[in-house]
Formats: structure tokens, C-alpha cells, sequence
């Protein structure tokens, strides 16, 4: 238990101090309270604000703390969204149909991934290169998914439905609980934050610092002995896991999903996200993320029209004044005040 809890509050991250535990300690009782004064389809909607963490904690691990950029996670995604539809659609009454439906859309996240990243890897494919393959990857599944409007494209009996998208995909069930509302908000709470830990104790781990060390110098590292390549593809299947149980969420929160999903437009969000917050920190990442989805979310809902142009806005915004990402280099700000304020109370006393 203790090197556990060493690996969950080691310094790979922007909290990490003793204040920083207690305000997170009670912004989880009270997300945990929320239901107590929200209505159920409030407590929905911040359901759909949490869902797309995974995904982006995901991104964070490859691309900030490995450096492999990636604009094909919402193809993992979308894997694990539709592989579900078609389980659990096929499975329905069963009690145990939504279960499988899970294990084997993230089985078929590890598999595609693997596979995928194999190929890329091994290959010694220049890192400038891996984006845009990822990318390719993402618009041949949006198309593939969007030709597949006949009657003949159907599993069992689950219609894929073409750019209509998979409709009618069950919520997720454990024997006679349907996880729905409130259930399904504690759902998507509680993995979001056990995945949120899981991402702090791998770049706290010795395979976490070689993932530094990739970062940083994939040469020297290699000269030190380390299989960089095996590395790589380790943290690009569990960002697709990551990415996968997003998807998962996304289908069991509105009972659909469309090519749109792992479109151009999606696969640019999650860098979005990441960059924004500071891609160097799971906790930045994590609140950028939210943040972002909220505003995408009450501004789409609201009507208007310029929720991306904004975001995208935005975007260029902390490209040009905060490279480092706003949350992380705000973080850092504060912490520059504070010690320079200790030594001014040292120097006075």
C-alpha cells in the first residue's frame, strides 16, 4: 500500500503538495454530493463532461509524457463504441449482454492498437510521420462506417446504419441494475478517477521515467538499453484502452454513435484539450478537458453556432502566449509567487 500510494502522489505532476490532496480530497466528496441538490438530467449532462477524461488522460500519457503525438485516438474510440453496440445489441436480455459488450470492445481496442502500433513502430517511422498516419487511420474508419447505410451491413441483429449512425445501443447492466441517471453518473465518476490514479502511478513508475527519457532523447535511451520501440507500443495500446473506455461511456450515455465520432473535427478535439491544459500534466489535461467540454456543451445546447470556431480560437490563443499549456503555466506562476513570497517573510523575519 505504501508504494502505491508513492506512485499516486509522486512528482510527475503539478499536485502534488499537501494543500493540493486536501482541495482534491474535497472537490471528490463534493462531485460525490452533487446529487444530493442536482436533478437527474443535470447529473447526466456532467456525466458527459467526465466521460471524455479517459480519452484524454490517454492522449497525455503518449503524447506529453512519451512524446508520440497522436489525432487517431477517437478511432479507438469509436472501436470500442461500436463493438459494444453490436455485443450488447445482439445480447439483449441476456443480463450479461452489456459486460461482454465491454470486455470486448476493449479487446478489440488492444488488438487494433497493437497491431496498428507494431507497424509503426517497428517500422522506425519518423515521429513527425505517426500523426498523420494515426489520422489516416481515424478517416478510413469514418469512412468505411459511413458506406454502411444498407440493409446488408448488419451484425446479427444490429443495423450499423451508415452516417445515421448505431441507434438503439443498450445502457450498461448489471443484472437488474441499469446504470441510468444517478448510477450512471457514480459509473463514470468513480473509473474517471481510478483512471486518473492508474495514469499517476505509471509516470511515477521506473516505466514511467523511461517514458521521460523517450521523450526527451529516444536515442540515448535506446543506448542505455532500454527497448524504446516495446515501450511505445505498451503506452499506445493503454492510451487506446483509455480512449476505448470513453467510447464505451459516450454509447452508454446516449444510446448512439455516429462516423461523425471519430470524424476529422473529433479527432482534432482531444489535442485540443490536452494542449490547452499542458499535454506535461495529467491533472492540467484533466481540468482543461472538462472545462472545454462544458463550453462546448452549454454553447452548442444553447444554439450557437461558433462552439469550435471558439475552441479552435482558443487553441491558437495558448499556442502563441502560453506554449506550456494555461493550466500548467498558471500553476507554475503560482508556485513562483508563493516561494518568492516565503523568502520575502524569511528575509523580513
Amino acid at each position: 500500500m505504501k508504494r502505491l500510494f508513492r506512485l499516486a502522489t509522486g512528482p510527475e505532476d503539478i499536485g502534488r503538495s499537501p494543500g493540493f490532496w486536501g482541495a482534491f480530497a474535497v472537490l471528490i466528496l463534493y462531485l460525490f454530493a452533487s446529487p444530493l441538490w442536482l436533478g437527474e438530467f443535470e447529473a447526466y449532462n456532467i456525466s458527459f463532461y467526465l466521460l471524455n477524461l479517459p480519452l484524454a488522460l490517454g492522449l497525455c500519457l503518449l503524447w506529453g509524457y512519451c512524446g508520440v503525438l497522436s489525432f487517431g485516438q477517437v478511432a479507438y474510440f469509436g472501436i470500442a463504441g461500436y463493438v459494444y453496440g453490436i455485443i450488447a445489441g445482439n445480447l439483449v436480455g441476456t443480463g450479461w449482454g452489456p459486460i461482454a459488450g465491454e470486455l470486448g470492445g476493449l479487446a478489440a481496442c488492444v488488438v487494433v492498437s497493437a497491431v496498428f502500433g507494431y507497424f509503426v513502430f517497428y517500422a522506425r517511422v519518423q515521429a513527425w510521420i505517426v500523426p498523420i498516419l494515426t489520422l489516416v487511420l481515424t478517416l478510413l474508419l469514418e469512412t468505411f462506417l459511413g458506406q454502411t447505410a444498407g440493409y446488408q451491413w448488419r451484425v446479427g441483429n444490429v443495423q450499423l446504419g451508415g452516417y445515421n449512425g448505431m441507434t438503439g445501443i443498450p445502457s450498461f447492466q448489471v443484472g437488474n441494475l441499469v446504470f441510468y441517471g444517478y448510477a450512471f453518473y457514480y459509473f463514470v465518476l468513480v473509473a474517471v478517477v481510478l483512471c486518473y490514479f492508474a495514469c499517476r502511478m505509471v509516470v511515477n513508475s521506473h516505466f514511467g521515467k523511461v517514458m521521460l527519457a523517450i521523450r526527451e532523447d529516444p536515442l540515448r535511451a535506446e543506448l542505455l538499453g532500454y527497448d524504446i520501440r516495446a515501450r511505445q507500443l505498451g503506452v499506445f495500446v493503454l492510451a487506446s484502452v483509455l480512449a476505448g473506455i470513453s467510447g464505451l461511456f459516450y454509447v452508454q450515455w446516449g444510446n448512439y454513435i455516429t462516423p461523425s465520432q471519430v470524424g476529422l473535427v473529433s479527432a482534432a478535439l482531444p489535442v485540443i484539450w490536452v494542449a490547452v491544459g499542458g499535454r506535461t500534466s495529467l491533472l492540467a489535461v484533466a481540468i482543461s478537458t472538462y472545462a472545454l467540454n462544458w463550453v462546448n456543451y452549454s454553447l452548442s445546447s444553447a444554439g450557437n453556432q461558433y462552439a469550435l470556431v471558439i475552441i479552435g480560437a482558443l487553441l491558437v490563443i495558448v499556442m502563441l502566449f502560453f506554449p506550456r499549456g494555461i493550466v500548467v503555466m498558471l500553476a507554475e506562476a503560482g508556485f513562483r509567487g508563493s516561494l518568492a513570497r516565503l523568502r520575502a517573510a524569511l528575509r523580513l523575519g
